[in-house]
């Protein structure tokens, strides 16, 4: 049974029964269930803010998930630039100018690749920069390993065509190591043996009993094998081509003679004492256009690198030439 409820009434002192009519009720419902709409809107923001639905949970892993692939690839990126770098120096530094052939400029190597909005599909989303940058950098990795990849076509070609100058270059020891006394003089300013006044000795002096093989330091034609030059006595030059000639003087005797052909390390004579020398020695010269060039140089044939550094010692203390 529902209570009944009264209400006091100043004007006639009595208590009244409270009467509850339709829309007072409809009031009360109304207000009810707006104040409950009301306060579920709240806790859907509420919670909305501090609890993810499990839609949002699956987008924020995936997110994560792209970011942490992200930072894998740029790491990749990195380990790449950096070897294509040290590949590219090499390219340069060593290859070209070995094979005597311009380097590739870093201009060209790391520049750009052109085009107007060639960037704008990735505009509009949350890492819009960061997705733009990172495809710049592979466009610009792949331009340069695409330029390497040409580069090294074209020294592949170059090494196949000038695999004859490479044999045809002096690049040995007219004397093996083991027949050496010692090196006696380099290239440079020396003292006369015969007038001791300094004056420059355009080649090197390897002391080595009598009779001690020489050796051609690279592949050429046999010009000369005579004594008809002054102070050189018994002396045999070779025309390696490409502007390259080595001379060898002082010989006891030839292993050759005019116009024949060698070979790198073909024994072409013997060590003497003929022409102005004043003891048993071959001494060796280079010429690159009709220069002389220091011999020092051209021994990576076959020499260490240790017993090339000690060569370097030898040849460089300014003493006596013994010719």
């Amino acid at each position: 049974m529902p209570k009944v409820k009264y209400y006091y009434d100043s004007d006639t002192l009595s208590y009244k029964k409270i009467k509850t009519t339709k829309r007072t009720v409809l009031k009360y419902v109304s207000v009810y269930l707006l104040g409950s709409a009301l306060f579920g809107f709240l806790f859907i923001l509420v919670a909305s803010k501090y609890f993810e639905s499990p839609k949002e949970k699956s987008l924020t892993r995936e997110l994560q998930n792209l970011q942490m692939q992200f930072e894998v690839l740029n790491k990749k990126m990195d380990n790449s630039e950096s070897v294509l770098s040290n590949i590219e120096e090499r390219d340069n530094a060593i290859y070209r100018i070995y094979f005597e052939t311009n380097p590739i400029s870093e201009d060209k190597r790391k520049a750009g690749i052109g085009g107007v909005n060639r960037y704008k599909k990735y505009d509009g989303y949350d890492y819009s920069n960061l997705i733009k940058e990172s495809a710049k950098r592979i466009d610009i990795l792949q331009k340069r390993m695409i330029i390497q990849s040409k580069s090294l076509d074209e020294i592949t070609n170059l090494a196949s065509k000038k695999e004859k100058l490479l044999k045809s270059i002096p690049a040995i020891q007219p004397i093996n190591n083991n027949d050496l006394t010692r090196i006696a003089s380099g290239f440079g300013y020396r003292s006369d043996p015969f007038t001791k006044v300094m004056k420059f000795h355009y080649g090197m002096d390897f002391t080595a009993p009598r009779g001690t093989p020489v050796y051609a330091s690279g592949d050429g034609i046999v010009k000369r094998a005579d004594s008809r030059s002054s102070g050189f006595g018994k002396h045999i030059r070779i025309d390696h081509g490409y502007g390259y000639t080595s001379l060898y003087a002082h010989l006891y005797k030839y292993n050759v003679k005019k116009y024949q052909k060698v070979k790198r390390g073909d024994l072409i004579g013997y060590v003497g004492s003929t022409g102005r020398s004043n003891s048993p020695h071959l001494h060796y010269e280079i010429f690159k256009d009709k220069i002389k060039v220091n011999p020092v140089n051209f021994y990576y044939g076959n020499l260490t690198a240790k017993e090339f550094d000690e060569l370097l010692k030898q040849t460089s203390v300014v003493n006596e030439s013994l010719d």
